[in-house]
């Protein structure tokens, strides 16, 4: 957890979330596992593996550990999830693919699961471009569709 989101959550969350992660893990790539939140506001972090340790990912990976994050969330009885675009930084999948994979998974995921508890998802967007492809990529959609 040293670089991108991984290593902000652990500047924020603190060690304690790192170390957590580390017994819980290796995980496999697409998959993902929870530990607290640490010194965060949040309850639970859920870390979804992108990547291996070649640091590459595709769009197969984005799309399971999506799915399996938001899995983690439903076994987990969380209300709220926040994401950020998976594997476009030290990975470099490209980002308007990314949101694209996440947002199409997270949609299909909610209208499988009608009685999911959970009620929002935040797309978290690390500069302009991200939040450009997020947008671009939820365009078109509302609320009352899932």
């Amino acid at each position: 957890m040293g670089t991108g989101v991984a290593g902000a959550i652990k500047r924020a969350g603190g060690q304690e979330v790192e170390q957590e992660a580390m017994r819980k893990g290796p995980i496999a790539v697409g998959d993902a596992v929870a530990t607290s939140g640490g010194t965060l506001a949040a309850k639970w972090v859920i870390h979804a593996a992108v990547m291996g340790h070649d640091l590459n990912t595709d769009a197969n990976f984005i799309a399971q550990a999506t799915h399996r994050a938001l899995e983690v969330a439903a076994q987990l009885s969380v209300h709220s999830l926040a994401l950020p675009a998976l594997g476009t930084g030290v990975g470099g999948f490209p980002i308007y693919a990314c949101t694209s994979i996440m947002v199409g998974r997270v949609r299909a995921y909610l209208v499988e699961q009608r009685r999911s508890d959970l009620r929002r998802v935040v797309f978290c967007a690390y500069d302009d471009v991200a939040a450009a492809a997020f947008k671009n990529a939820l365009s078109g959609l509302t609320r009352f569709e899932v």
